[in-house]
């Protein structure tokens, strides 16, 4: 999935145990811009570094993965959490054609590029 917009605010990592960090940011996104939508992104692991190339007012195309999880708490109550895991972050160009931004090495989604997608 992507969305376009503009960045809003972006966060400081987090490492969050031993082997696993996050770090997130805000996009605006105005389909209708007299109502803006805030939208919440996350990053992990080595594409933590992606943003360090961002300023928050920066106009951004966010790749990401929509992700869901169920928990159990103690008292035995399922809760749903979702979340959007972006991957790519790249930068309008001037004739409105994306160019893109630094990309981690190690990305698993790569096979999720437009470029690499098969015709049949």
């Amino acid at each position: 999935m992507k969305i376009l917009g503009r960045i809003a605010e972006i966060k400081g990592s987090q490492q969050v145990s031993d082997t696993f960090r996050k770090r997130s940011f805000v996009v605006e996104y105005a389909e209708n811009p007299q109502f803006p939508e805030y939208i919440s992104f996350e990053l992990i692991q080595d594409r933590c570094e992606l943003l360090d190339s961002f300023q928050p007012g920066q106009e951004v195309e966010v790749s990401f993965n929509l992700k869901g999880r169920k928990w159990v708490n103690p008292e035995g109550e399922t809760k749903y959490f979702n979340s959007l895991q972006a991957w790519r972050i790249e930068v309008p160009n001037n004739n409105g054609e994306q160019m893109p931004a630094i990309e981690s090495s190690t990305s698993a989604n790569n096979s999720m590029n437009d470029e690499d997608d098969l015709p049949f």
